[in-house]
This record gives structure tokens, C-alpha cells and sequence, in this order.
């Protein structure tokens, strides 16, 4: 290919979190990562600022049993970190200077899927969406219940 010019072949896509990268176990790492689409990267870097975060986590409750729970915040905490084997896994998920923490807890529930920025006429929302955790959801989309 000529200077200058890119080859899309052997990169991430756009929206896979900073935490993707090339190797025999990137679809494992894949498995327990949280992916960020556009709309939502564009929407968290309008909204925070400074060390400031979305953060996602689910709760029991909602029409399918557990719910998703969205809120701003600059703590990373002791529970959005796990000790395994002695690596450190850290549920915290960038790309293009958005970020979104999830706490351990949460990321079993959530892993793999996406969260994405919806605006409506009737109301604008963070959601998750394809997530393959979850083995039916309720129209509004903010509960699920998950497979077994």
C-alpha cells in the first residue's frame, strides 16, 4: 500500500475497548471486557469531566429479575478489582477517553456486552445491549433475566 495510507486488516474495531489487543488470548480477554459503541463514547465525553466516570452495575429487581443501574462517579473502588492468581483484573473499560467501570460482581452479568447511548423523542438513555449474559430482557430494556 502507498505511505500514509491504512489497512483496516489486523486492527480492532472501532468500538473494542482499549483493552483488545492482538494475541492467543485476546478471545478469552474478549469474554470478560465491556465494549463501548460510538454513540456512548461521544455521549460520556460530553457529559464528564475530569476523572469522572460512567459507572454500570446490575441489581436484583425489574420485570426479568435483575436490572442495570447507570450513575457518574470518580471512586474506583476495592470491589472493581478482583485478585486472580495474583494479575490484578481491573473492571474498568476505555476507549477514546470514555470510560466505564463495572464492579466484579457486575461484570459476571455484563461481560461481553456492549453499552451504547440511545436518543429518543421521549427520553435519551445509556443501555446494554447485546448481551450474552442475559437470556430475555423487558421492552424497555433496562432489566433481564439471565441463562443458566
Amino acid at each position: 500500500p502507498p505511505a500514509g495510507s491504512a489497512s483496516a486488516v489486523g486492527r480492532p474495531p472501532r468500538w473494542a475497548s482499549s483493552f483488545s489487543q492482538p494475541g492467543p488470548t485476546e478471545s478469552d480477554r474478549s469474554e470478560e471486557q465491556v465494549f463501548l459503541s460510538e454513540s456512548c463514547v461521544k455521549r460520556l465525553l460530553e457529559i464528564t469531566e475530569g476523572s469522572e466516570f460512567l459507572r454500570l452495575q446490575v441489581e436484583g429487581g425489574g420485570c426479568s429479575g435483575f436490572q442495570y443501574k447507570f450513575s457518574l462517579d470518580t471512586v474506583i473502588g476495592p470491589d472493581d478489582r478482583q485478585g486472580q492468581r495474583g494479575v490484578v483484573v481491573v473492571g474498568v473499560f476505555e476507549q477514546g477517553g470514555a470510560r466505564v467501570v463495572v464492579d466484579v460482581d457486575s461484570l459476571a452479568f455484563v461481560k461481553g456486552s456492549m453499552v451504547d447511548f440511545s436518543q429518543e423523542l421521549i427520553r435519551s438513555s445509556f443501555q446494554v445491549v447485546s448481551n450474552p449474559q442475559a437470556e430475555k430482557g423487558c421492552s424497555c430494556g433496562t432489566s433481564f433475566s439471565v441463562k443458566f
